[in-house]
């Protein structure tokens, strides 16, 4: 009887080692069975590589602070609790969630080995022109965490197909001014 009791105890708690329930896309609550969020400003910072974003151009992201055994990451746009773009391989200790349909919509962990500042993740942009920016829950531990952990919003940058960084425009002035040098020696010369 003692054994039936524990088993269905055990079977009232929630607890997702190997990563997120697709259930929490949307809301970003991991579903710890009675257990809060922290109501104090999380000690985490979403950090991202650039402040634009272009369709298929990586960005990368990187959750800075302690060190933590749980996440869930989603970008998105606006309002919508709808995850945005794909993610890129998985840094160790994750793996994709499929949210909104999208099989790479969202990473989440693995398993509860310690993640920390070096785990970076990489995010595909779709074809979008609204602002993206990301969202995190970051577990320290089962009883321990955040949501809603809010990078910088990031805006679609400009096309740049054809055109040159300021590096190159500068190395295209030196050979122009050259060139046009060249030539003027030669035709007064």
């Amino acid at each position: 009887m003692w054994l039936f009791v524990m088993l269905q105890l055990l079977g009232l708690v929630s607890v997702y080692p190997t990563g997120a329930p697709t259930g929490a896309c949307e809301d970003m609550l991991p579903r710890h069975s009675g257990v809060q969020a922290q109501t104090l400003p999380a000690p985490y910072t979403l950090l991202t590589n650039t402040k634009t974003f272009e369709p298929g151009r990586p960005v990368t992201v990187t959750i800075t602070g302690p060190e933590y055994r749980g996440v869930l990451l989603e970008a998105r746009t606006g309002s919508s609790t709808l995850a945005l773009g794909s993610w890129s391989l998985p840094p160790p200790d994750t793996r994709f969630l499929e949210c909104a349909g999208n099989p790479q919509g969202a990473v989440t962990h693995s398993n509860t080995n310690l993640k920390g500042n070096s785990t970076v993740y990489t995010w595909i942009p779709p074809d979008s022109s609204s602002p993206v920016y990301f969202m995190a829950t970051v577990a320290q531990q089962r009883t321990v965490f955040w949501v809603n952990v809010k990078s910088v919003t990031l805006s679609r940058g400009k096309c740049s197909l054809g055109l040159a960084s300021n590096a190159e425009r500068a190395e295209e002035k030196r050979l122009l001014v050259f060139l046009l040098g060249f030539l003027m020696l030669h035709v007064l010369g």
